[in-house]
């Protein structure tokens, strides 16, 4: 059965596609974990089924140095205050029109608060962060695999995770 794309679905996919559509981008992941739960992520706008969890983080800006970047988008997306640890992975995220190499830390909550946050690039109208929150590995596991970030079908606990090394392709 298809589904009938809603107006604001349809912004979130225009906006997705104007900011990064076509060009490469440099991105910074973190992991934050609290016991049996990581912190994730959704955002529609990036594939057909509208869903897309993953780890927080985003795009680079010029000049801005890498754990700097974590920082800012952490708290932008999450509300939380964080500590950039150590880089774990490089991830090759492609779904084209989307190509980013991803640079994935342990990070470490040092204040704030979890809350739902915005993505400054996006128009009021065209935001496209619904949902952020704690998951134990089986409830991201039990989304389909293209609901969720590619890093999960390498792994099958949330130590395995944490156990990444090195470069994976998409």
């Amino acid at each position: 059965m298809s589904r009938i794309m809603t107006v604001t679905e349809d912004k979130a996919r225009s906006e997705v596609l104007r900011l990064y559509g076509n060009r490469l981008r440099i991105r910074v992941c973190g992991l934050y974990r609290e016991g049996d739960r990581l912190l994730m992520v959704r955002h529609r706008g990036i594939n057909p089924s509208d869903t897309f969890w993953c780890p927080p983080g985003g795009g680079l800006q010029f000049g801005e140095q890498t754990r700097e970047g974590l920082v800012r988008e952490f708290d932008e997306e999450t509300g939380l205050k964080i500590e950039v640890g150590e880089m774990l992975f490089v991830n090759e995220f492609m779904e084209p029109p989307l190509h980013a190499l991803e640079l994935f830390f342990v990070v470490h909550a040092i204040g704030g608060s979890l809350r739902q946050g915005t993505d400054p690039e996006m128009s009021l109208d065209g935001q496209i962060i619904e949902d952020v929150r704690l998951m134990t590995f089986d409830e991201i596991k039990s989304y389909p695999p293209e609901e969720v970030h590619t890093l999960f079908g390498r792994c099958h606990s949330i130590e395995e995770v944490f156990a990444l090394r090195g470069y994976f392709g998409s």
